[in-house]
Formats: structure tokens, sequence, C-alpha cells
């Protein structure tokens, strides 16, 4: 077929006869918008992500139901997502940037807070409950499904009876700052070996 035909009929195709891109990947980091959420430890999805991208001085862009950035591994795409529906809304985030990027549910993987794993420690899994978080359930619903992959990340649990609102949206103390920088770090290299390596190998690799 002649060049410039082939070019013709590329740009006639329609959108839906464009394959997804199969080294691509949709990351998403739960957390609220505003102020003052920054450094709390419901915004650790968020915190992570602005992290990896900074690795690779990826700039975030305001965006439909989001801030966007993308970062390069190993040949895939991983693009970032930071929801601004607020935690309890952000399935809606979630499933515009799949469809927007063409990305299915098995090259998604969300990054969520755990009051049930102490400070730092990761837990990669497949599918699973909600575990009471609003973020994961709002997911769960707008999928219909509970089977997409989640990177829980402990945040800890020293709050007295009847404080866990005020722990979970409180900001991190010095202490807690001992071990951020590197658990988040470490967090950045799961999310990468999910793309490059499976979730399996990234299971046994970063689960601990």
């Amino acid at each position: 077929m002649p060049l410039l035909s082939f070019v013709r009929r590329l740009f006639a195709a329609p959108a839906s006869a464009i394959q997804p891109d199969p080294m691509k990947y949709l990351i998403v980091g739960l957390g609220n918008p505003g102020a003052e959420y920054d450094d709390t430890r419901h915004n650790v999805g968020f915190e992570i992500l602005e992290r990896l991208a900074l690795r690779d001085k990826a700039v975030w862009k305001d965006g439909t139901l989001g801030w966007t950035t993308q970062v390069k591994h190993k040949g895939r795409t991983f693009v970032l997502l930071k929801p601004n529906t607020f935690m309890n809304l952000s399935g809606k985030a979630v499933r515009y940037w799949m469809q927007q990027e063409k990305v299915p549910q098995e090259r998604l993987l969300v990054v969520v807070d755990d009051l049930n794993l102490e400070l730092g420690v990761l837990r990669l899994r497949g599918k699973g409950s909600d575990g009471g978080h609003n973020g994961l359930k709002h997911i769960t619903q707008v999928l219909g499904n509970n089977k997409y992959a989640r990177l829980r990340f402990g945040i800890g649990n020293e709050f007295g009876r009847g404080r866990q609102v005020d722990f979970v949206l409180g900001k991190w103390d010095d202490k807690d700052w001992e071990t951020l920088p590197e658990a988040m770090y470490k967090a950045g290299d799961a999310i990468l070996s999910f793309g490059a390596i499976g979730l399996p190998h990234t299971m046994s690799k970063f689960n601990g």
C-alpha cells in the first residue's frame, strides 16, 4: 500500500479502532484536594506519586477530575493520577482516566493509606475488600468489582479511643518523618516494579 494511502487510512480510522497501549499503566494515588489536607496521613497516596514524579522531573497538569503526569520506566508508561474529587468519589476519576488513557483494569494500581499496617509497611494485593476505606469503596462501586491492584501504605494506628478520624486526617509528626522518606521511595519502586515485572513478582519482592 502506498505510504500516502496508509497515512490517510490511519487518520480516518475511528477512535475505537485505535488499540490501547499494552505498555501503559494507570497509577492512582488517593487523597483529598486542598491545602488543609497537605501532609496528612490520609493523603499519603498523593505524596507517594508526587515523589515518584519528582524523580523523573515530571510536570503535573490540572485536568478533568484530577491532576495527571507521566513517568517512563523500562519501556513502560505510567500515567499518575491524583483525583480532585475528594476521597469518597475517587471512582469517578478512576473510571474517566481508565477510559481516557485506554488502560484496562489489570493495569490499574491504586495507592492508599492503611490503618492496619505499621508505619511504612507496604502490602500489595491484586484484589480484596475495601477494608472500610471510602476511596476504595467508591472505586469498587464504580468498577462493579474489587479485582484491581492496590498498594496499601501503613500509617500506623497510634490514636486514642474515638480519635481515629483525627489521626487519619492529622499531619505526620516529626517522629514519622524518620521513617517516611525511605518508605515512600520504596513505594515508588514497588509501583515501577508492578509495571516492569508484574504483580506476583512485585508482591514477593515488596510485601512485608
